[in-house]
């Protein structure tokens, strides 16, 4: 939005007196020619009177528009880097971001860039309507607005704008605006230029402050993130010691298990041979058959078979406990040891033998 102070020239000193000595004769040919001109000059009945519009600021120039995304990366540091925030118009780092959003918007560090510029650009834009600088604020309000249109400042700062400007133009219509002096215009020029001054100081303060939060928030994350690190090594760390004690656990409780079977049939062994010895009388022990294969070879060896003597002196639950060589003899020992008779015992008699296997001379 552009003011019409700014674009209306001060009348200069030759104009006036122009004016003074020629309103005596425009004034009687304006009165020659009055209503010619009225009738000329007069619109359609029922038409309405047209006013021109300004054109909204265009928050990012064309050229910056039309760079590229790596350009405008480039080009959006190097602005930080040289306190460019917001300003000059067509080469600040909001403009290049803004663009940048506009080609990559769901990068997170354009949009955390935007947040972090905002505060700066909301200030500078208050600053440019405590002047009057209405361009600048135009300007400056343009890129809040594209950076969030939601921004709770709009409302104020837009109000504020247009409130000046309307102020402005009644002042210029009114013809209360001063002429300036070729001194007074020195002094205005001056005053530019401090403002261009102090803007950049304002923006090289803001830079440092964006800076030292920037650094903070960096430093921030970096402890979040070692925190984050530490923590979730001890669970590890934890977890995997939980885990070794339970291994070990279940690994004792299987050595433990294991023991007890052990003892376990090494008592059940014991306890049948030492009753065995005085109360089982054998009837029938039928030597067990040689295997032809183990003959043919010439081999010899042992079985000890286990089995259950019951109350009427029949063998049951016959099982080999101990072979030598492994698997040649046991068929031939366990049918001979089911064919074995004893007489009658009180209760079943579990006990062991041995029998050796031995070629014939």
């Amino acid at each position: 939005m552009s003011s019409i102070v700014a674009a209306r020239p001060a009348p200069t000193l030759l104009s006036r007196s122009l004016l003074a000595g020629g309103v005596t004769l425009a004034l009687a040919l304006g009165m020659t020619a009055c209503k010619k001109d009225q009738d000329a000059a007069a619109p359609a009945a029922g038409s309405a009177p047209t006013a021109t519009v300004a054109a909204p600021t265009q928050a990012v120039s064309s050229a910056v528009a039309a760079l590229g995304a790596d350009q405008l990366r480039d080009a959006a540091a190097k602005a930080l880097s040289e306190q460019r925030l917001y300003a000059p118009a067509g080469n600040n780092a909001m403009e290049y971001y803004l663009a940048l959003r506009d080609k990559s918007a769901n990068d997170p560090s354009v949009a955390s860039a935007l947040t972090d510029l905002q505060p700066y650009a909301t200030i500078a834009t208050e600053q440019a309507i405590a002047r009057k600088d209405f361009s600048e604020a135009d300007r400056l309000y343009a890129l809040l607005e594209k950076a969030d249109s939601a921004a709770p400042a709009l409302p104020r700062l837009k109000n504020a704008i247009t409130d000046g400007e309307k102020a402005a133009t009644a002042a210029a219509a009114s013809g209360t605006t001063p002429v300036l002096t070729p001194q007074e215009q020195a002094k205005q020029a001056e005053l530019e230029k401090k403002r261009l001054e102090d803007q950049k100081k304002l923006q090289e303060q803001a830079a440092k402050e964006l800076a030292a939060k920037q650094a903070q928030d960096k430093a921030t994350q970096t402890a979040q993130k070692q925190q984050q690190d530490a923590t979730a090594k001890a669970e590890a760390d934890r977890k995997a010691e939980a885990d070794r004690k339970a291994e070990a656990d279940r690994r004792a409780e299987a050595d433990r298990k294991a023991a007890a079977d052990r003892a376990a049939d090494q008592q059940r062994a014991a306890a049948p041979t030492r009753s065995a010895s005085s109360e089982l009388r054998a009837i029938s022990t039928p030597s067990p058959r040689f295997p032809v294969e183990a003959l043919r070879s010439g081999q010899s060896g042992s079985v000890t078979v286990e089995f259950t003597v019951s109350s009427d002196g029949s063998v049951s639950a016959a099982r080999v406990v101990n072979a030598d060589p492994p698997r040649v003899f046991d068929r031939e020992a366990l049918n001979a040891v089911r064919k074995w008779r004893f007489e009658p015992v009180a209760s079943p008699v579990t006990t062991r033998r041995t029998m050796q296997f031995k070629p014939s001379e």
